[in-house]
């Protein structure tokens, strides 16, 4: 039941590709940054590749990447994960709405486990190498309920684990 909620609740009759609108209420902001010894074109090209993402992800989240590989990255490419959330197996898909190699590219969710998901990816350079900046804006399902008890927890593990595997394949200056 929570699984076919979770599915068919991004489902409205929009076109294809189509972008949700922002919510005017319950978004709620993750800001992570971290400073690791590369170039910004050797950290940006980490994460345009979307292969890596696997890396980036804990093993309990169940993350596949649906879509077939090589994945061009570019304004408009879309991308299609499978992920469980607490056992409950969920499809989820983004477009990438912005893209400006080295610098930023943004990715939002169309369909999947959140009411909205905005994912802006920085890469500035500094003098250790490379200050990489996510911010993500999200409003969970329920939100007044399943993110204070959930999801500001499992959304803040899955960042943690992702800052220690950026540590381990890119090497971190200082922790976050």
């Amino acid at each position: 039941m929570l699984a076919g909620f979770l599915s068919r609740r991004n489902s409205t009759s929009k076109a294809p590709g189509s972008l949700p609108p922002r919510p005017e209420r319950g978004l709620e902001l993750l800001a992570r940054k971290m400073i690791v010894p590369r170039t910004v074109d050797e950290s940006f090209a980490f994460f345009a590749d979307a292969r890596n993402l696997d890396r980036l992800t804990p093993s309990w989240v169940g993350f596949k990447i649906l879509t077939p590989s090589p994945i061009e990255m570019r304004v408009g490419a879309l991308i299609d994960y499978s992920i469980r959330i607490h056992g409950v197996p969920i499809r989820w898909r983004t477009q990438i709405i912005s893209w400006e190699p080295p610098h930023r590219f943004i990715d939002v969710q169309l369909k999947g486990p959140y009411r909205w998901w905005h994912h802006e990816h920085r890469f500035e350079p500094c003098a250790q190498g490379t200050r990489v900046i996510d911010e993500v804006e999200y409003v969970a399902p329920l939100h007044w309920l399943s993110h204070p008890l959930i999801v500001r927890r499992d959304v803040g593990r899955i960042f943690d684990f992702r800052a220690d595997a950026l540590n381990r394949e890119l090497g971190e200056i200082n922790p976050r």
